[in-house]
């Protein structure tokens, strides 16, 4: 799909460029998501420029996430998507700039780029694609500290829950828990990352050197990464902790139920040798014929269970 943001404009425009498609000239912003070749072409043609396939986003070299060609700049970024559901995953997305355009290829539905499009109607300051890019990377990131603070609002909750649990309370959810929201920090952090190298590369733009005020823009914009790539650290040591205080909460309550078999056992043991002994059917053993060798044989066996019970207490072994 090709969706047109032009200046001045109260909404977003989608696209369905013909063969003889030409591209307005108050246009901003061109997104494209899920584009079809014919949509390529027809953005390659009225703006001159190469875009990258599905599979050269893919890359990880820096030299094939950004680059300039033919006077435009093409930055690649690796952002995460569906952060709210069950598998988040991290999708690369190209912003390319040229002939003071935005181009934006994607193959997969960011928030971010859905709240920027409504803020861009409204916002009539707007004039040039370097702008449109310093905005849309703002709202990038804005979604981004979102998604941090959701994550550390579920930490402390988590923590909460492991150490005010209830003794014998399940651990799985809360392990399956932090698991999910270990694996959001990191595919967060991972965007930050890929984006402080995008914002770094993005201040060689020639629409950017040009204009002072989209220099100070990308600056404050990069000291935000920054900001957020730190706090992204912070909370996955924090989880990591938690991880480890969790399984060692485990370990110490699997350590209490072998300790108590491994006494029940022992204190068994005493009275089990004795009712060994006087079940064996020998003759000449004394206590056979005597009247009170049964509660003998009894009373010997609760003394020799009581002993070893009363001398681990004292130990407090448990």
């Amino acid at each position: 799909m090709l969706t047109l943001i032009r200046r001045g404009a109260s909404a977003s425009t989608p696209e369905t460029p013909g063969p003889g498609w030409v591209l307005p000239t108050d246009t901003l912003w061109i997104d494209l998501l899920n584009p079809t070749r014919e949509e390529e072409l027809a953005v390659e043609r009225a703006l001159s420029v190469d875009l990258p396939t599905q599979e050269e986003m893919a890359q990880i070299e820096p030299s094939s996430r950004l680059y300039q060609e033919d006077k435009a700049t093409f930055l690649t970024a690796t952002l995460l998507s569906h952060s709210q559901e069950d598998r988040p995953a991290g999708t690369p997305v190209t912003f390319v700039l040229a002939r003071g355009v935005l181009v934006t290829l994607r193959y997969a539905p960011l928030k971010a780029f859905t709240v920027f499009a409504a803020r861009a109607a409204d916002n009539r300051d707007l004039t040039s694609g370097a702008e449109a890019l310093l905005e849309l990377l703002d709202a990038v990131v804005e979604r981004l500290a979102h998604v941090l603070e959701a994550s550390s609002a579920a930490v402390q909750e988590s923590s909460n829950a492991i150490f005010d649990r209830p003794r014998g309370g399940a651990f799985e959810p809360l392990l399956t828990g932090l698991a999910r929201t270990q694996s959001v920090a990191s595919m967060a952090r991972a965007s930050l990352v890929s984006l402080g190298r995008l914002a770094s590369f993005a201040a060689l733009a020639p629409e950017i050197v040009a204009a002072p005020a989209c220099q100070a823009h990308l600056v404050s914009l990069q000291h935000d990464i920054q900001s957020l790539t730190e706090h992204s650290g912070s909370l996955s040591s924090h989880i990591a902790f938690l991880l480890d205080a969790a399984l060692g909460l485990i370990n110490i309550e699997q350590n209490g139920i072998i300790k108590f078999f491994s006494v029940v056992s022992v204190v068994l043991m005493p009275p089990t040798l004795v009712a060994s002994i006087y079940g064996m059917n020998f003759h000449h053993i004394p206590e056979l014929s005597w009247a009170l060798g049964y509660p003998w044989a009894l009373g010997l066996m609760l003394l020799t269970g009581i002993g070893p019970f009363l001398w681990f207490k004292k130990k407090g072994w448990f």
